[in-house]
């Protein structure tokens, strides 16, 4: 998929490449600007009706600690009713009151105690129930057991503590729609004496004390959910907010945040949770913010449907603009086209002084060096052909060749000629090396075993001795360097510096690293240049490439030969640099990056070409 886009962009054209790039650099940060200021009129929202919600459970709190003041201030006031209490302990014990005492019983107890009930409106009704059905019931105060069974609480296991949302069946086991949800707090009366011997109801409606339950703000639902897990709603709260309820509730179990945000069944939701340690339970309260949220995304539509529309005018006006900027980039065009076919004459007339005219006039430059190039290309083809075609020709025959040299070192070795042997086997050695064609590289310690059998050779020749001086750690064996790139130097060196003065002489060949380069240094105790002579060969090495190798009958491979090798193997950087004193010495530096040849390859080199040599004698001697 990404190459596919990559492909494509590269197959526009240049006009709608820039009118992308514009209309990218414009919309990215308008269309930041824009989605953060959506985002926080997003959050702005949320956050006005968390405060809103927030504001609510300061209510519901309230309006639950009042209700619990009142729940608990009656059930103690009735709790330290001594009257009621011996009413009670006389019901257990099977004694029936006299009819005065139960009318003067109703006159002053029960009669405070239902003015208590009468003034406080936050409760529905505070009832006592005798264990027992022995009691004569005072209404609205004091029931018999049997009654007390009609209520749904008494069905409980645990008939202490808090009951929500049953109704008022003391009387009637039906119920009505208008009816209302209670609920209550029952508290045990014991006797010192007789142990547990009645009931104290403390009853206050749902609607007292969660009134958020029964608001009929259609955005707004509540639940109420007790010790036992169980959920209470108001009559009016729809089947999907109350399965919306349960499913907040399963997901938010043991949440300890009061005030959260969610989305649940595609609705925005303000989510407040209030807990209320005196019932075991949990008070929570819901705001469906979906309407308020939809609208900023309706403003956010808008924006976006009115940039889009913006974007396509501002493309139609920026590719026009483009398209007057680039006239002289499609004037140049032209004329490279003009030059793929061919042409490489042709020129492009600057029209204007920008950086377009600016590429008009570097493109002119770069079709006259060009032609140049072209032509360096051409001599460096050649003299890589010649290279290869020499290597093959020296490949000609030479198992032959080192085949006779052997014959001719067993031949001087039976008439005991063996200083004739010693400079067979050096230039058998001299011979090998020379005429075994290597694609890549050698290492520094196959160069110098070369040197060393040449300068065999060489003593043989003169009559005066031409010594060897190497002052080169041992680490510097295996460093890598182009084949016959110190011999010819060597050979240089004796020809046009230590033949001329015809007396013993020495060359000196050291190296050392710099950094990540090597330098290998070959000196010799020779006749130097002149200063013409060293300027002329200085400018030799300036010179471009020649294709015919840099041979000459003085000098072999030749100097030049040697330069450009180093400088197409490893770059510019690198090559052949001199120094030289008449009548002194001339001194090259060889100059080649850091590295290091394989060690074994020399050894691996030199097992296959005894095992030709071997397999040729088996041959010969067979025939």
């Amino acid at each position: 998929m990404i190459r596919q886009f990559r492909e494509w962009v590269s197959g526009l054209k240049l006009n709608i490449k820039f009118t992308i790039v514009i209309l990218v650099i414009t919309a990215i940060p308008i269309g930041i600007l824009a989605g953060l200021l959506f985002r926080n009129m997003e959050i702005d929202t949320i956050k006005e009706h968390s405060h809103y919600m927030e504001y609510k459970m300061d209510q519901a709190r309230n309006a639950i600690g009042t209700g619990l003041d009142s729940i608990n201030m009656s059930t103690q006031f009735f709790l330290s009713d001594e009257e009621m209490k011996d009413v009670l302990n006389r019901a257990y014990l099977g004694e029936k009151l006299s009819t005065k005492e139960l009318i003067d019983f109703q006159k002053t107890d029960v009669t405070n105690l239902e003015r208590l009930v009468y003034n406080n409106p936050l409760l529905y009704a505070v009832r006592v129930y005798s264990v027992t059905d022995n009691v004569q019931e005072v209404m609205p105060i004091l029931y018999n057991a049997e009654r007390m069974q009609n209520l749904a609480w008494s069905k409980e296991a645990r008939i202490e503590g808090w009951h929500f949302g049953y109704y008022d069946t003391a009387f009637s086991s039906l119920t009505t729609s208008q009816d209302e949800q209670i609920m209550s707090c029952i508290t045990k009366i014991e006797d010192h004496d007789n142990g547990h011997i009645g009931y104290i109801e403390a009853a206050v409606g749902m609607e007292t004390m969660f009134s958020c339950l029964y608001d009929e703000n259609e955005s707004e639902f509540s639940c109420f959910v007790d010790s036992n897990h169980r959920l209470y709603f108001g009559e009016q709260q729809t089947d999907e907010y109350k399965q919306i309820m349960r499913t907040i509730l399963d997901e938010y179990e043991g949440t300890q945040e009061p005030v959260h945000y969610r989305k649940e069944a595609g609705r925005h939701l303000i989510i407040t949770v209030l807990s209320v340690d005196e019932f075991g339970g949990k008070l929570i309260q819901v705001e469906d913010i979906t309407d308020p949220i939809h609208r900023v995304y309706e403003q956010r539509n808008v924006f976006v449907l009115s940039m889009i529309l913006a974007l396509a005018l501002l493309t139609v006006i920026i590719n026009l603009l483009v398209r007057l900027m680039l006239r002289q980039l499609y004037i140049i065009m032209n004329e490279m086209r003009r030059v793929s076919k061919g042409e490489m004459d042709t020129r492009i007339i600057r029209q204007t002084n920008d950086e377009m005219g600016e590429l008009g006039t570097q493109l002119n430059m770069m079709l006259d060096r060009i032609q140049v190039l072209n032509q360096e290309n051409i001599d460096r083809e050649i003299l890589v052909k010649n290279s290869e075609i020499r290597a093959l020709q020296n490949q000609i025959n030479a198992h032959f060749i080192y085949n006779v040299l052997e014959s001719i070192k067993m031949m001087a070795e039976i008439d005991e000629e063996y200083e004739i042997s010693d400079a067979i086997t050096a230039l058998g050695k001299l011979l090998r090396y020379s005429m075994r064609w290597v694609s890549g590289n050698v290492s520094l310690r196959e160069e110098l075993e070369y040197i060393k059998s040449y300068l065999v050779l060489i003593n043989l020749r003169y009559d005066f001795t031409v010594f060897l001086s190497l002052n080169l750690h041992e680490s510097m064996m295996n460093q890598e360097l182009p084949k016959m790139s110190l011999q010819p130097i060597v050979e240089n060196a004796v020809l046009h510096g230590i033949e001329p003065m015809a007396e013993d002489a020495t060359i000196y060949i050291k190296g050392w690293y710099e950094g990540d380069d090597c330098v290998i240094e070959i000196t010799d105790a020779g006749s130097g240049m002149t200063e013409d002579e060293f300027i002329a060969l200085q400018k030799r090495m300036d010179q471009a490439v020649e294709p015919t190798g840099g041979t000459s009958k003085s000098n072999g491979i030749g100097l030049k030969n040697v330069h450009d090798r180093i400088q197409m193997a490893f770059g510019k950087n690198y090559g052949l640099t001199f120094a030289t004193k008449l009548g002194c010495y001339t001194k090259v530096a060889v100059r080649i990056p850091k590295r290091q040849a394989l060690q074994n390859s020399a050894t691996d080199r030199e097992a296959i070409i005894r095992a030709a040599q071997n397999s040729d004698e088996t041959r010969e001697e067979k025939q």
